[in-house]
């Protein structure tokens, strides 16, 4: 397996380069690994995500004409943008897909799809394979069985490929909160779809805009 520790592990968004697989109302029809609701909320927040910080987003779908496009909440993200869609099933024998990536010149590879053990696997083995530093967003993936999406997981954490979930890619691209220019993004996602999470940060501005009562007397 191979060992992935150190500072220089660590996703950077000036290396990143961020691929939505599939996002699309067939495959999450069959979605039964997590709250289809969720995977939405994930997928699109991590495409806000990508936005805020200037990665790159390449958008691909598979046979678009049955199984339907793109959900708006990710395409809304990037307006104009062409979505690649495919008929090769493994992402990465897509010709179109891969320079696409190339052409950004990064090598941080972030991915996340439907479903998991089909169309993010076989993509994320074959990167990782090939020397890319490969990234799974595994909370705005998901399989058609709780065990399909871990069983897929295991599978790629042999194979080399870092598992996160989108907010902690939104942490480490981050990483310290004197980035002011991206800062006020970041909260804007977590506030929309970080459900408690942002919550607890509205309630904690409305405290500290409330006057503090003076004493009678």
């Amino acid at each position: 397996m191979t060992v992935r520790n150190g500072l220089a592990s660590l996703i950077r968004p000036e290396d990143s380069v961020l691929v939505l697989i599939d996002h699309q109302p067939y495959q999450l029809a069959g979605l039964n690994s997590h709250d289809p609701h969720m995977v939405v909320n994930n997928t699109a927040a991590l495409a806000k995500t990508a936005k805020v910080f200037g990665v790159p987003a390449i958008l691909t779908s598979v046979l678009a004409d049955r199984g339907g496009v793109i959900f708006p909440q990710v395409t809304d993200v990037f307006p104009g943008q062409e979505v690649i869609d495919r008929t090769l099933i493994n992402t990465w024998e897509d010709r179109k897909v891969v320079s696409a990536v190339e052409a950004t010149g990064r090598k941080q590879l972030i991915i996340a799809g439907l479903w998991t053990e089909v169309c993010v696997a076989m993509p994320a083995i074959q990167a990782a394979g090939e020397g890319w530093d490969v990234t799974v967003v595994t909370d705005a993936s998901g399989g058609i069985s709780i065990e399909a999406h871990e069983v897929a997981i295991q599978r790629m954490i042999r194979a080399g490929v870092n598992m996160m979930t989108w907010l902690a890619v939104m942490a480490e691209w981050q990483r310290d909160w004197a980035r002011l220019d991206t800062a006020v993004g970041v909260t804007d996602i977590l506030t929309q779809h970080a459900a408690g999470c942002g919550i607890a940060y509205l309630w904690e501005q409305q405290l500290l805009n409330t006057p503090v009562p003076r004493a009678a007397g």
